[in-house]
């Protein structure tokens, strides 16, 4: 069953001899649990492409579909909610609140919500991220490591349909972004967690099931990544 559809999806920044097309009728389908990794140059396209699945950011022409909903049919206000309960985003950066502990961040778009936190969920969460013993501490407590898997764990706790990473391991070593892939990894095969990444590293896009490469704006390749099936 899909649980994303992408159709005809072109965007266009600025207008006349200035317009500058940053997508240009991509389509694409992920099935549910799916982990796809987009790939791409700097200014392929691939974050913008990011940003309108996540309903950052809105597309020129063109539909993206997720769990059957029409996003950006939705309202700016409804929108809003559909993204902080359907939709996991990981940065490179964490974005994490300085002030808030661990468990605090991970929690914080239940809190936002002011539903319940499922008690034993989040504990398994924290366990299979390794910050049992860090459940206190602030981010400026934390490794980079330790900051991005808390961003991991807050992109999850929702149980969202989608799970975007945008180069989530682009500001970490190679020992931590190692460890980093192999939770979102986990978080795909555990969970049956649906993920879509982009990287410009060949690499990590091979911890993927499928990569797709965007290439000025358009789709160039989509291919089954043998190694991962």
């Amino acid at each position: 069953m899909n649980i994303l559809e992408v159709k005809n999806l072109s965007k266009i920044y600025g207008i006349g001899a200035t317009a500058v097309k940053a997508l240009d009728d991509v389509s694409f389908s992920v099935e549910n649990g799916e982990f796809i990794a987009i790939v791409g140059a700097s200014g392929s396209g691939k974050s913008t492409l990011l940003h309108i699945l996540g309903g950052v950011d809105r597309p020129t022409s063109g539909s993206v579909i997720v769990d059957n909903q029409e996003i950006h049919k939705l309202s700016d206000k409804n929108l809003a909610v559909f993204r902080r309960r359907e939709i996991g985003l990981i940065y490179q950066f964490y974005n994490l609140i300085p002030v808030l502990d661990v468990i605090e961040n991970i929690t914080l778009p239940i809190q936002l919500d002011g539903k319940m936190v499922d008690k034993n969920y989040l504990n398994e969460l924290v366990e299979n991220l390794k910050l049992e013993d860090r459940k206190k501490h602030l981010p400026n407590e934390l490794s980079g490591g330790q900051q991005q898997r808390v961003s991991i764990g807050r992109a999850l706790i929702n149980r969202p349909s989608l799970l975007l990473a945008d180069e989530p391991t682009g500001n970490l070593d190679s020992v931590a972004s190692e460890e980093i892939m192999g939770l979102l990894s986990e978080s795909n095969r555990i969970y049956k967690q649906t993920i879509i990444m982009i990287t410009h590293d060949r690499n990590l896009a091979n911890y993927a099931q499928r990569i797709i490469t965007i290439t000025d704006g358009k789709i160039a390749s989509d291919i089954i990544n043998k190694d991962r099936i």
